[in-house]
């Protein structure tokens, strides 16, 4: 007789994804496929510039720049359509040293011909720094990314001697339809999701402004806060929401691992309350694993 086949990782699990849903798929796929029952609850909309003036004339002028440092994939889709707009081949990124922030990023540049000379390990100004070394000292970046970004890298840069032009790429905007659906998926304390999965600060922030708007203060105690990265976890706990998890390595895959790892961990727990671990150090040994198994958080 054949053994039955195992129950998926993340079957009776109800996770909810706050990305932007013109980005969501992967991640709303990958955790489908590990049996989860996913919620989208997008906090974040990309909508156009009012105007791109100031991204085109830096994109005429890129000579002028020994950096060019690219936040998201969403930065990538805009810089491309700019180019194209002004007639302008993605070669013409070429003298100023390229910045991908995070692979989903670098793999949009390249995907685009543009060229990805360097990835930091990861979004947080320790890091960056560390990456370009001091090679920014008198240098000019320009960095494009979304409109009403933080400021820590470019104040770190130029703390290096750094000269930092920044222009927007695009505008984020809370979505229509999030309020109501927060109500309906929070209307019964009995059925609440297992987890929320948090891709960048502003979806932390968005989703606070929603969940206010909704009706509801404070925070979800109940349900636990999956991170991407350092500065999305650094937003959660401004808000007074420690992260269950945080990703080791800063992109989809990484936080898919991350909730893996959560369940797998509450499942442990859950045995361990009803007497059916058999040894004591087995949540131990979960947490080593972990560790040895599992880094660049870009924006959305």
């Amino acid at each position: 007789m054949s053994e039955p086949s195992p129950k998926p990782l993340l079957e009776g699990r109800r996770i909810i994804v706050t990305r932007a849903r013109t980005q969501a798929s992967s991640l709303v796929t990958s955790l489908q496929e590990l049996g989860a029952e996913v919620i989208e609850i997008p906090t974040i909309e990309t909508i156009p510039l009012d105007s791109y003036e100031m991204l085109d004339d830096a994109l005429k002028n890129i000579a002028n720049y020994q950096w060019l440092l690219v936040t998201s994939a969403n930065t990538v889709r805009v810089l491309a359509e700019r180019l194209a707009v002004l007639k302008l081949s993605p070669s013409t990124l070429d003298p100023p040293q390229k910045v991908a922030i995070g692979s989903a990023t670098a793999r949009a540049m390249r995907e685009q011909g543009i060229a990805v000379d360097l990835i930091p390990e990861q979004y947080v100004a320790e890091s960056l720094v560390s990456a370009l070394g001091d090679q920014v000292a008198g240098s000019r970046i320009l960095l494009a990314r979304a409109a009403i970004a933080r400021d820590l890298i470019p104040e770190a840069l130029a703390r290096q001697g750094a000269t930092v032009d920044i222009v927007d790429a695009y505008r984020t905007v809370l979505p229509e339809g999030s309020i109501e659906r927060i109500q309906q998926v929070f209307a019964s304390p009995a059925r609440l999701p297992d987890a929320i999965t948090f891709t960048s600060s502003s979806t932390v922030k968005n989703f606070f402004t929603l969940w206010n708007e909704a009706g509801f203060s404070g925070i979800p105690k109940e349900v636990a806060a999956l991170s991407i990265g350092p500065i999305t976890s650094q937003t959660l706990r401004e808000h007074g929401w420690e992260p269950a998890r945080e990703a080791k390595r800063h992109d989809v895959e990484g936080l898919v691992d991350a909730t893996v790892r959560y369940v797998e961990v509450r499942i442990l727990e859950e045995r361990e309350r009803e007497g059916y671990l058999r040894y004591p150090e087995d949540l131990a040994e979960a947490e080593t694993w972990w560790e040895s198994e599992q880094s660049n958080e870009p924006e959305d």
